[in-house]
């Protein structure tokens, strides 16, 4: 039996040839999602903005429609109802009250009554500004570091090129997947936050493979131009980024369909990153390399046999 191949082994794509295209895509991609977000901004959940955040059982299957009627009615703003794991169970948030705490226990007390006897609330939570702030700055804080260790270590595994071109990859991914969110309006929590960082790490491991070859093959192929030596790198990678991609798909895909309200915007941030991950480790980070004058170098034994040559 044959083993699968995706992408023909002899494959020959010639991907620098078209790399101001990419550039141009890319570049619009993330200027267009950067105005977005600085415009219209995020749709953040309870994590960020704070509110109330309640976890129920009901007797029997839970009718959502019926509960979100019911809430939507006692003039407490915005009501949020998820079905999660089993079919009576509820994930129900709503935005905070203008006052004080007292002003959102006396919600949280409303909607219990409310919700009636049947129900057993499971967990309740109340989230302030405060910490729905301090949230969104460790976030941030979260994704820079993550930046700057993987630019450290690629720059101590290969030269300062390969680290920069990865980066400015990376970056190009997180924009662009928060750009999604606010164009699609799908909730941005610390559950999205966590697939972004997913899809972080997912991109550099795809980066790096290429970034393999290509320096082994700057090591073998001495004379071959800068564009076709990366164009063959790409290709006989190829096969390895396409299956990797394809079969991790398959996975995030029935999570999306099937896994509930709860984790869709996990599930939904990493399929979209994924795809926008291999697009970037094949046609962003690679061509950058041009960009960041890349130069092979002659190792120490070779330079003396190089000028005898030259004077030749």
């Amino acid at each position: 039996m044959k083993p699968l191949h995706m992408v023909p082994d002899d494959v020959n794509i010639p991907f620098l040839k078209v790399r101001k295209l990419f550039y141009i895509f890319s570049l619009s991609m993330v200027i267009v999602s950067g105005v977005l977000f600085f415009t219209k901004g995020l749709n953040f959940g309870i994590d960020f903005r704070g509110g109330i955040l309640l976890e129920i059982k009901t007797e029997g299957p839970a009718d959502v429609t019926a509960l979100r009627n019911n809430l939507g009615s006692l003039g407490l703003g915005d009501v949020a109802i998820q079905q999660f794991g089993e079919p009576d169970d509820v994930l129900i948030q709503l935005q905070r009250q203008d006052g004080d705490e007292k002003a959102q226990m006396a919600a949280l007390e409303t909607v219990t009554k409310a919700l009636g006897d049947g129900v057993s609330i499971r967990r309740s939570e109340l989230v302030g500004p405060k910490v729905g702030s301090e949230l969104k700055e460790a976030g941030l804080f979260s994704v820079l570091i993550s930046l700057a260790l993987i630019m450290i270590y690629i720059w101590l595994r290969f030269e300062w090129q390969f680290a920069v071109a990865s980066v400015v990859a990376l970056l190009h991914d997180v924009i662009i997947t928060v750009g999604l969110f606010v164009v699609s309006g799908i909730q941005f929590d610390l559950a999205t936050l966590a697939a972004i960082l997913t899809v972080g790490g997912y991109s550099i491991n795809d980066t790096v493979v290429v970034f393999d070859r290509i320096r082994e093959f700057m090591r073998k192929y001495r004379k071959m131009d800068l564009p076709e030596l990366l164009d063959l790198s790409i290709n006989t990678t190829l096969s390895r980024t396409v299956m990797t991609s394809f079969t991790t798909l398959l996975a995030l895909i029935a999570l999306f369909l099937f896994g509930g309200e709860a984790i869709r915007g996990f599930t939904f941030a990493l399929i979209f990153g994924i795809l926008i991950g291999t697009y970037s480790s094949i046609c962003v980070a690679s061509p950058l390399l041009i960009v960041f004058k890349l130069r092979r170098k002659i190792p120490e034994g070779e330079e003396s046999k190089t000028e005898e040559a030259n004077a030749l």
